[in-house]
């Protein structure tokens, strides 16, 4: 039998609580990974995917408090 492992989001509204993780992967090929919220996202530019993984982390986070 095979047991699944259910992925349990954070669910803190402390933007300092979620960890962001960039990763280049080839010329022009960037990867940020959020562990807390089980998402990546993938990009052309450091820069970029930091900012768009941040601006994820926020909206999360907006959702939260509503």
């Amino acid at each position: 039998m095979k047991e699944t492992m259910e992925v349990k989001k954070l669910e803190s509204k402390n933007i300092d609580d979620y960890d962001i993780l960039i990763r280049r992967r080839g010329d022009n090929d960037y990867a940020s990974y959020c562990p807390q919220l089980n998402y990546m996202i993938s990009g052309t530019e450091h820069e970029e995917v930091l900012k768009l993984m941040q601006d994820y982390i926020k909206s999360y986070i907006e959702k939260l408090e509503n």
